[in-house]
């Protein structure tokens, strides 16, 4: 859908600029941009959405409001972020082959 800003009497360039820059924010483009900036594959798309279904059935077995608040607001205290069940750490898992620097392999 297409975003028109119509100026308002008295309003500046800069205040339009603010304003299309907040509908496009509400509308979520510049997520979908940033997010569209480089190809991701169809099993990273994958893993994406199924750690944000993780997360989100988290929030609710912990009873955090799956809503955010208005921008600018912190969490309430004690809200856990969000990680991997367990405690473990988010990123590479360990062990399998290294990709990389060196010769590895057969000698020459």
């Amino acid at each position: 859908m297409a975003i028109r800003i119509k100026a308002r009497a008295g309003e500046s360039a800069e205040q339009m600029m603010r304003r299309f820059k907040k509908m496009c924010e509400k509308e979520g483009l510049t997520k979908d941009i940033k997010r569209r900036a480089y190809y991701e594959k169809p099993s990273e798309r994958k893993q994406r959405s199924l750690r944000k279904s993780i997360k989100r059935a988290e929030q609710v077995a912990l009873g955090v409001p799956l809503k955010k608040g208005p921008p600018g607001t912190k969490p309430p205290m004690g809200a856990q972020r969000g990680g991997r069940p367990g405690g473990r750490p988010q990123g590479r898992q360990g062990g399998g082959r290294q990709m990389g620097g060196g010769r590895g392999g057969k000698p020459r």
